[in-house]
């Protein structure tokens, strides 16, 4: 699926130019001649990218960024003729990812494009893959390795897994774990199931599943996986 990019000038001979230079390298492209009309846009289609002009009608460039900051952290490049170095620092400090001043190269701007959206697709990609130990958990794909070797666990015990490792030492109540399993479920006579998904997942994932070292009970309250120190403590002291 093509990415999309929101272009935001207040010239229309600009916009269709980088329109037709963006859609010949294989991009969805929005454009918007000022920043209501942007904001519009944003929120309907939700861009990969924006490319951001400053001086416009109605809404500059500026207004636009902090308040479409509030909402979503979108990779900005501003394209502007504004060229005093605090105009760039304003930018970068309002949320902006690169900054292009005008007048500019299209083979350029269509270099730093692909550049910022393959930092942003690294970013997300860390994002949906977490390494505690030897576990490995890729949300995205919902496949899941200890120590290299892929297990296969159930819709359930993979979102256990996955609310647990989020926050590692974090305590999480029985009601808590349930209410991520079924947000519309009724807790009380119904918590206990937990703990047998629990036991069912802890079989799949620890070496010894009567002494688990990586999702830990704290009694009276709920589970919690280990912090990354307390793992890195456990196996330095119980070398495989």
């Amino acid at each position: 699926m093509p990415k999309t990019i929101l272009v935001v000038d207040d010239k229309p001979a600009l916009l269709d130019l980088l329109r037709a230079a963006l859609e010949k390298e294989g991009y969805r492209v929005y454009t918007a001649r000022n920043g209501v009309e942007a904001l519009d846009l944003a929120r309907r289609h939700r861009p990969d990218l924006i490319i951001l002009d400053i001086m416009m009608p109605e809404m500059d460039g500026y207004t636009f960024l902090q308040r479409y900051r509030r909402e979503a952290d979108t990779p900005v490049i501003i394209l502007t003729a504004k060229v005093e170095p605090e105009d760039r620092v304003l930018g970068l400090e309002l949320g902006a990812d690169d900054y292009v001043t005008k007048p500019f190269h299209m083979r350029e701007l269509v270099a730093r494009v692909r550049a910022v959206l393959r930092r942003t697709e690294r970013a997300l990609q860390q994002q949906e893959r977490l390494q505690l130990g030897p576990i490995t958990l890729d949300k995205a794909q919902r496949r899941v390795w200890v120590q290299g070797r892929e297990v296969h666990l159930t819709p359930t015990e993979f979102t256990l897994l996955a609310t647990l490792m989020e926050h590692p030492g974090r305590v999480y109540t029985r009601g808590e774990l349930l209410a991520r399993l079924s947000p519309e479920a009724y807790y009380e006579g119904y918590e206990r199931t937990v703990d047998s998904h629990i036991a069912h997942l802890r079989a799949k994932i620890e070496p010894d599943p009567k002494h688990p070292r990586y999702i830990l009970t704290v009694y009276g309250v709920g589970y919690r996986f280990a912090p990354p120190d307390w793992i890195a403590r456990y196996e330095q002291a119980n070398p495989a």
